[in-house]
């Protein structure tokens, strides 16, 4: 999210643009989430705009809209279900964040009620489930009516859906003449992947998370579909009621689990602040082995006289407040680290971890990024996390920073087993049992492999058919892993002999699973069709390690074509002489990168599977700019010191687009040095060697732009 202004520094204009803006933003949320069951945003974002929404309104009380989103309860019911009005309002709870929110909700009790410190005042303390919520309406004990929230006044008739729910009592003994009860429809962690498992088998969409999945399966219009789905229900609070269930909140739950309603058995009763701030940490610390998803504590006023004084406000009541978690941050545990080889040979630790959901996701993998990692070193080879290493069957700390891969924040030495081992970093690569070495300066252990380890080898065939190198139509990840077990294809080669392999191709493809006669046609004239391809995609291709999208476009245009690229790295093997010196030069290009170029194409094996390679394909040289005029086309160019009137980055945009070649370094190769203020010794070279400098202006004077 943008970073905004804080709320005292906006002018009044800006808080009505503002306002209005969230008002937008939030009901589309709110659609997306209660009602299509896609959210678009994460919790830790929906929570933080309505914070922003809810400052500004009371920095600009006038400015409040009809339409704000402080006054809004869920979402209007989607179409296709019936309508059903709430006898009373499913209301929203407010939120707290911090500890220091919750003394702040349990002191304004006291006074909005006079109560002094020395009074008696205890609260329920409950997890929140992350699920649907939902109203069941009992009439002689019998179940006549199931709605979901809606807008909180009006909800959807789910109520041949509700049916198909086991712990969804149909009748129940005992019960007031009319009794509502609300709850949460949730889905568990297994039933979930076994869900997705499914959906995944048949081609199906599968869910993001066990929220989308509970609320997509009550939600629909087919009641098998419902059925078909592994669904739970909690029930935590009831609606309109003929007699009361009991004098507080605890004695009510208690009723209703003697009905037969399934109630969440961490519900506690707590006689003060530290004991509900307790008791939310001991949820906390449970959260990733519940089997369920939950996304704080929700504390309620246990007297129910109390509840009914303190009554409530338009959207939320005053006797509650839901404790979220950090929406970025869980506690799990770590079942096992595995290691996976990539495509430059480098072993990465994964840490396998018992599911649980951070952010929305649900998250059951995290990178451990090294053995210095697991070990509690960082890069600097400083301690971190206290130098706490990182062991097989201890609680961790997992965090996601928006959608990145999720990460180990941290571990708690307090609940780690007795019979947990420190990681031993395997020194032999688990793919082919080479060695795997770990160069002085480098962070991370490589195997020696090469071309025999399959993991790097499938590894290279993923990255090669990758949407920014050969676009294979067709050949994506799955394929070249499926080809790669059938024995088809070894190295990229490989991939443009398939169809002479096969003779036609069509009768040994068209028979596997997933292929008929008219998608192996199609990938055979895919391939046909990568036969041409420019040449810094060629480059990006090999694979090699420090060579990016980048460095291979910076290498195509410098020289142009394949075979004046390969001629010059051949004379640069032994990483000196003019061809050395001349890579160097490239802008972009240093030291490091360009060994790796020069010893990958130097390796035998390597470098005569590469040569297959380039025997399949017409190589298209680098495009060449239209310089006709230019006075610096075909010219060496060096920029040194401070630009004052471009970038250093326009700068080289502008000589490349005339034709120009931008190096970083000076040579006898330079033919001009354009010198700022600052140039050091890149201009005492020059001028040793006797070669044209300029300043910014005689340079802009030079291109015409003066």
């Amino acid at each position: 999210m943008t970073r905004k202004p804080p709320v005292e520094t906006l002018g009044e204009e800006d808080a009505r643009q503002e306002l209005a803006q969230l008002a937008q933003v939030l009901a589309k949320a709110n659609t997306a989430y209660h009602g299509e069951d896609a959210p678009d945003l994460s919790d830790a974002e929906y929570d933080a705009l309505k914070r922003r929404n809810a400052a500004i309104e009371a920095a600009f009380p006038h400015l409040k809209r009809a339409d704000s989103p402080s006054d809004q309860v869920g979402a209007a019911p989607a179409e296709g279900f019936s309508k059903v009005t709430h006898s009373q309002r499913m209301l929203s709870l407010g939120n707290a964040f911090e500890d220091t929110d919750v003394r702040d909700f349990v002191e304004g009790i006291r006074r909005y009620l006079g109560l002094d410190a020395a009074s008696a005042l205890a609260f329920t303390a409950e997890p929140k489930i992350d699920g649907l919520s939902l109203s069941l309406r009992y009439e002689d004990g019998v179940l006549k009516q199931a709605a979901t929230r809606g807008d909180g006044s009006v909800g959807e008739n789910v109520t041949q859906n509700a049916m198909m729910i086991e712990d969804i009592p149909k009748r129940v003994d005992g019960a007031p003449g009319i009794l509502e009860v609300r709850g949460e429809v949730y889905m568990d962690h297994a039933d979930f992947e076994a869900l997705n498992a499914r959906q995944e088998a048949r081609g199906d969409k599968t869910f993001a998370n066990p929220r989308n999945a509970a609320a997509g399966s009550l939600r629909q219009l087919d009641a098998t579909i419902t059925r078909s789905r592994p669904l739970k229900f909690f029930a935590y609070a009831w609606g309109e009621i003929s007699k009361p269930l009991g004098d507080s909140q605890f004695d009510a739950l208690t009723r209703l689990a003697g009905m037969g309603f399934q109630t969440n058995p961490l519900t506690q009763l707590c006689a003060s602040t530290d004991e509900m701030l307790e008791h939310y940490r001991a949820i906390e610390a449970q959260r990733a082995t519940l089997g369920y998803d939950i996304d704080g504590v929700v504390y309620k006023v246990n007297d129910l006289a109390l509840q009914g004084r303190l009554g409530f406000r338009s959207t939320t009541p005053r006797w509650a407040i839901a404790h979220k978690f950090p929406a970025e941050l869980a506690w799990t545990r770590l079942e096992a680290i595995d290691i996976q080889v990539g495509r430059t040979g480098a072993l990465s630790p994964v840490a396998r971890l018992t599911p649980v959901t951070v952010g929305g996701v649900v998250v059951s993998n995290a990178t451990l990024h090294n053995e210095d990692y697991i070990a509690g070193r960082g890069g600097d080879g400083q301690p971190i996390r206290g130098g706490n290493d990182i062991r097989v069957g201890d609680w961790v700390q997992v965090y996601r920073a928006g959608d990145v891969i999720p990460k180990i924040a941290d571990v708690d030495l307090s609940k780690r087993p007795e019979i947990a081992q420190p990681f031993a970093f395997p020194t032999l690569c688990p793919e082919c049992d080479s060695d795997a070495v770990r160069e002085e300066g480098d962070a991370v252990r490589r195997c020696t492999g090469g071309l025999i380890c399959p993991a790097q080898a499938v590894e290279k065939l993923k990255h090669f058919v990758s949407r920014a190198v050969f676009d294979i139509e067709g050949l994506g990840a799955k394929q070249v892993e499926q080809f790669y077990t059938d024995g088809w294809i070894r190295e990229p080669a490989d991939i443009f002999e398939l169809e002479a392999r096969f003779g036609s191709g069509l009768q040994q493809l068209k028979n596997r699973e997933g292929w008929g006669e008219k998608s192996a046609t199609n990938l055979f004239a895919a391939i046909r069709d990568k036969r041409t391809i420019p040449l810094k995609r060629v480059i990006f291709g090999f694979g090699i390690r420090h060579v990016g999208e980048q460095a291979s476009d910076l290498l195509a245009k410098h020289y142009g074509t394949w075979d004046m690229m390969i001629a010059a790295v051949d004379a640069a093997r032994g990483c000196e002489g003019p061809e050395w010196d001349d890579l160097l030069a490239i802008d972009g290009i240093g030291q490091v990168m360009a060994r790796s170029l020069v010893s990958a194409l130097s390796q035998e094996a390597e470098r005569a599977s590469i040569d297959r390679l380039i025997a399949h394909l017409e190589i298209e040289a680098a495009e060449v700019p239209q310089t006709d005029g230019s006075p610096v086309a075909g010219k060496t160019v060096v920029f040194t010191g401070s630009l004052e009137r471009m970038t250093r980055a326009e700068a080289k945009a502008t000589a490349e687009a005339m034709g120009a070649k931008v190096s970083g370094s000076v040579s006898g190769k330079t033919d001009i040095v354009v010198a700022g203020p600052g140039a050091g010794s890149k201009e005492k070279k020059a001028r040793d060697l006797g070669l044209q400098i300029l300043d910014e202006d005689q340079w802009l004077a030079l291109i015409g732009r003066s």
